[in-house]
């Protein structure tokens, strides 16, 4: 998206020197506190919310010492990264309460690049999960997709399928993630009916292996009278895709598509600078505009608006990140199915192409993510260049927020939907098929075919899905980290 100048180094170098936090070295850090002081440095330098976090105050510590102290106290990484963030949602569960709600640390930066990437230990089922009733206790899933290609393609599970317990042991909010967490299990299924889960006798079991997901998931044409309606399934951001998914415009725009439907239900974000390029494959005839400013705390403002105004803004593009060209559809309006999975880099389409095209919103209210992220590593830029090879540790930090032209980017709540319609566990229907209800709705709202009925559905609290459960797969983030920054010393 943007390479920095290396004068941030020394500017935010000689920042930090100037408050007496010179005696800051990491040459006096004992080996079993490393990992900790890579943490609390990371985040005293990138967390979005720095500055109120006490614990995090450039003047907190006044040399390594003290910082050393500080950090003996902690047992484990973990407890400590918890501890620095601003109101985590780990201790503050109760809706609304949570500031950071996605910050995350993982003790093997492995499985972070793999989620990031598409990447993760599958057995091909895509689902969410749901409270059966106010009780809070037993749970169920509700199959949203099958991956290609996975253990799951070869069984005879579908979307819409139901299930209540694994291994014949009944899921509740206390063990679903052990019990789908582990590699290989046998799910029972069950019928819904009109919101009452009752268990039919049948079962499929499934082995988890090494997937790597491609994101677009359907592409296809519907003709409607005059209409070529164009319909994409894709369900994350991730770079490394990027090919395809301009392949997949590109199709879209040879058969001459009037209209386009996006569908962004079951993506929970991934790349800033591919959310970038998707919105400049949507569009074509704003090159160089603005599509997405970003928000980072006062240090990183600070050198921005003194060195490089400009790297805080991502602009319309019309180049993929292989530098090929891109497929544009120069559309003025746009039909974007969403669900209650819908966050992030998603969410960062919609509310970027608002100020240009008309954007029709449907399906249900997004997940409300605004903030992004960096990966951090154990090394003395953050980078993967000259890491530590005594741990794996990495950091995913919420380090930015994003608003849109008219600086736009609060909606914590959500993007709520022009046109509401739930998904209906009862008849989910076939992805892809102008007869699946949010589907359905777009095109009529195309067509002028009227309003989605209004639904009396049986509505369950929705747990996690395995996006969720996955974590990164629900993140909005910068595929660099800003080049030059140093950590006090």
């Amino acid at each position: 998206m943007k390479n920095t100048s290396q004068l941030l180094f020394s500017i935010l170098l000689l920042a930090f020197c100037l408050h007496s936090c010179e005696d800051q070295n990491d040459n006096d850090v004992p080996r079993e506190i490393a990992v900790n002081n890579f943490v609390w440095k990371g985040l005293n330098l990138y967390y979005l919310w720095q500055a109120d976090v006490p614990n995090l105050s450039d003047y907190r510590f006044e040399d390594q010492e003290k910082l050393n102290n500080f950090l003996y106290a902690y047992s484990s990484p973990e407890i400590l990264f918890e501890d620095l963030l601003n109101k985590p949602v780990s201790k503050f569960p109760a809706p609304g309460d949570a500031i950071d709600r996605f910050s995350v640390i993982f003790s093997d930066y492995t499985l972070l690049e793999g989620i990031l990437s598409g990447t993760t230990q599958n057995n091909g089922v895509d689902y969410s999960l749901y409270y059966k009733d106010a009780s809070r206790t037993t749970v169920f899933g509700v199959v949203r997709y099958i991956l290609p290609n996975s253990d799951a393609a070869t069984k005879n599970i579908q979307r819409g399928d139901i299930f209540y317990a694994v291994d014949g042991e009944i899921l509740t909010g206390s063990n679903y993630r052990t019990l789908l967490s582990a590699n290989s299990y046998t799910l029972n299924l069950a019928n819904y009916d009109a919101g009452a889960i009752n268990p039919n006798g049948q079962s499929v079991n499934l082995t988890k292996s090494i997937l790597s997901e491609n994101p677009v998931y359907l592409n296809t044409v519907i003709n409607s009278g005059s209409h070529k309606i164009g319909y994409l399934m894709y369900n994350g951001f991730y770079p490394n895709y990027e090919n395809e998914l301009n392949n997949a415009f590109g199709n879209l725009k040879s058969q001459g598509i009037t209209e386009l439907v996006l569908d962004l239900r079951y993506n929970g974000g991934g790349s800033v600078e591919t959310a970038t390029r998707l919105a400049s494959m949507i569009t074509g005839q704003f090159p160089g505009q603005l599509f997405a400013k970003e928000q980072w705390n006062a240090k990183v403002d600070a050198y921005y608006a003194s060195t490089n105004a400009g790297g805080l803004f991502n602009l319309f593009t019309n180049k993929i990140n292989t530098n090929a060209p891109i497929n544009s559809l120069t559309l003025s309006k746009v039909y974007i199915l969403t669900s209650g999975a819908t966050a992030s880099a998603s969410e960062l389409v919609i509310n970027g192409l608002e100020p240009y095209i008309d954007v029709i919103q449907i399906g249900d209210r997004t997940v409300g993510k605004n903030v992004g992220s960096i990966t951090m590593y154990d090394s003395p830029t953050f980078t993967k260049k000259d890491i530590s090879t005594k741990h794996r540790y990495a950091m995913q930090p919420l380090v930015l927020k994003i608003v849109n032209k008219l600086g736009f980017g609060d909606y914590i709540n959500g993007l709520m939907p022009d046109t509401e319609l739930k998904e209906n566990f009862g008849n989910m229907g076939i992805l892809g098929d102008p007869d699946e209800p949010l589907l359905n709705a777009a095109i009529a709202r195309i067509v002028g075919g009227g309003r989605p009925a209004i639904q009396n559905l049986k509505v369950h609290e929705k747990i996690k899905d395995n996006s969720l459960i996955n974590q990164l797969r629900n993140e909005m983030y910068l595929e660099e980290i800003p080049d030059g920054l140093s950590p006090i010393k």
